[in-house]
Formats: structure tokens, C-alpha cells, sequence
């Protein structure tokens, strides 16, 4: 389960740079969770191809991550906007806030 949330998340920041066909068959199997035998049916490509376009899409998604970040520092804002919560009536909502700002 983790690692289809993780899937989701790296697409949702790089998806946009895969080509069309990539992003077809990449929300297949992510999103709407079809098997390589029912994305090959429908895409008519082998199970095979399905599966190295898969896994040749996660890497490209990786690679972006390891360049960029940007999931990693959503994952930190995230974290950082949690505490605000917990802490919304106490002093260091200030100092939480202005390490928000820095990040972004």
C-alpha cells in the first residue's frame, strides 16, 4: 500500500513530464489499480511492455525526485503545517511559520 502512495505522489508532481502514452498506462495501473494483463488488453501491447513501460516510468518519476525534491519538501511542509496545528495557540507558531516561509 505505501509504495502505490508513494506512485500517486511522484506522479502528481512529475507526472506532467512523461509523454502521453506513459501517463495513459501509468494512471492505469496507479490509479484505477488494472492489472498488466488488463492495460496490455486495453492499450493492445504485450504484459511485457506494460511492465518495462511501468517500471521505466517509476524510474524517470525517481530520478525527477532525486533532482528536484519536490516531494520531499511537500512531505516537510506538510509535517511543519501539522505542528502549527497542534501548537496554533502557543508562541512558537511564530518560529514554525517563518521556517515555513524559508522552505518555500
Amino acid at each position: 500500500m505505501e509504495r502505490i502512495v508513494e506512485q500517486g505522489l511522484l506522479y502528481d508532481f512529475y507526472g506532467a513530464l512523461l509523454n502521453e502514452h506513459q501517463r495513459d498506462i501509468y494512471e492505469a495501473y496507479v490509479y484505477e489499480n488494472l492489472s498488466l494483463s488488463e492495460i496490455a488488453v486495453s492499450k493492445g501491447i504485450s504484459r511485457q511492455g506494460v511492465h518495462d513501460l511501468i517500471k521505466r516510468c517509476d524510474k524517470s518519476l525517481e530520478d525527477y525526485e532525486n533532482r528536484l525534491h519536490l516531494v520531499a519538501k511537500f512531505m516537510v511542509i506538510r509535517k511543519d503545517i501539522e505542528k502549527i496545528e497542534e501548537l496554533s495557540k502557543q508562541d512558537e507558531v511564530r518560529d514554525l511559520a517563518e521556517k515555513i516561509l524559508e522552505n518555500l
